[in-house]
């Protein structure tokens, strides 16, 4: 996990319109000022500055174009388990409408393995699937469980519902091609931070809805109902977002919300309220985990608390992490204590269900 700050801070520097293209190399080149064929302290960005140390390892003051590729195709090279890279799961060619399967090199058993499956965050116009191998290998290494990370278009290219029609065809493809990869069909979580957050919510309350499905892929006669979600501080009531007001004005023209939604989302209440998980709750929905700060200044921690009581007022598992003191951010320990217990049980039928909990930022 140690290469993902230095891996985000360089691609927040780039346009994220074409982050996914870019190579380790063309960046590289990009950042060698003076083309030297190396990367001084001075030549990377302020905020990626902090790592250089890690990055340059043979210690000579200077990155040299072997370090920096290495270093950000590291996770390739994770021990334990094998990362097959941009399958399209839409039948088409666009590189967002693809995922990365992570498949361990030894698996417990000879059967099928269940599949967590995480979409990222970045306000539904940045960020891309890369960040999600790293989040699921160490559950993959166990050899339980098949990890996938999953692509979706950005709200720069295709407005709502593209993204939540590309998460389900890539939910389809993966039953489709269970049998091919050793995946059970029967079992498959997602998890998802913020804007990912929003769309493992939408995943796990919207298994029933047809106007949600899409008609991407080959595999529609498939189902994109999911057996778990992991919601780490992901919206779920897009309209009451600025009733917490934090850094951000989510009623603004050119919100993330609003940019999602292509219009004002206060302007266009019928569609944004669709394209929120809170208005979808029945009693049918998949168990969910929320984990989330409540001094998140980005999305307010009452996102959680109405989506989760809604759920267990349906009749549905949920379970709520407060991460008391906390921000847009979630502890390590959390992924690998509650996150690993909540997945364990849903997926693998081992220990017990969880309780709410509190967790302090400062402990």
């Amino acid at each position: 996990m140690k290469n993902i700050s230095y891996i985000l801070l360089l691609l927040a520097l780039v346009p994220w319109a074409d982050a996914q293209q870019r190579s380790p190399e063309a960046l590289f080149k990009q950042w060698d000022k003076n083309k030297d064929s190396k990367l001084s302290l001075a030549e990377l960005p302020i905020n990626a500055r902090r790592n250089f140390a890690r990055v340059d390892t043979n210690k000579d003051g200077a990155i040299s174009m072997e370090e920096h590729v290495r270093f950000l195709k590291g996770s390739s090279q994770l021990k334990g388990v094998t990362v097959l890279r941009d399958i399209p799961y839409a039948g088409t060619k666009n590189p967002r409408q693809m995922l990365d399967l992570i498949l361990p090199e030894k698996r417990v058993g000879k059967e099928p393995l269940p599949v967590i499956a995480f979409i990222h965050g970045g306000g539904w116009r940045n960020g891309n699937k890369s960040s999600g191998v790293n989040r699921v290998s160490n559950l993959v290494q166990t050899g339980q469980y098949v990890g996938v990370s999953i692509g979706y278009r950005l709200s720069g290219e295709a407005i709502w519902p593209a993204q939540i029609h590309d998460c389900k065809a890539a939910i389809r493809w993966l039953r489709g091609n269970a049998k091919d990869h050793g995946m059970d069909p029967e079992r498959i979580a997602v998890w998802g931070t913020s804007a990912g957050g929003h769309l493992v919510s939408m995943l796990g309350s919207t298994g029933g809805v047809k106007e949600l499905e899409g008609k991407l892929g080959k595999h529609l006669g498939q189902s994109s109902r999911v057996s778990a979600v992991v919601n780490y501080y992901g919206p779920s009531a897009l309209l009451q977002m600025n009733d917490h007001p934090g850094k951000m004005d989510h009623n603004a023209a050119n919100s993330p919300e609003s940019l999602l939604i292509g219009a004002p989302i206060q302007e266009a209440k019928k569609k944004t309220r669709l394209a929120s998980p809170l208005t979808h709750v029945s009693k049918d929905d998949a168990p969910h985990l929320h984990v989330h700060g409540t001094k998140d200044p980005l999305v307010p921690f009452h996102q959680s608390q109405i989506y989760h009581a809604a759920l267990m007022k349906a009749g549905v598992e949920s379970t709520l992490i407060t991460y008391q003191g906390g921000g847009h951010n979630a502890p390590r320990v959390v992924g690998e204590n509650q996150v690993r217990l909540f997945l364990g049980w849903h997926l693998l039928g081992k220990g017990k269900k969880l309780s709410d909990e509190i967790i302090s930022a400062n402990r």
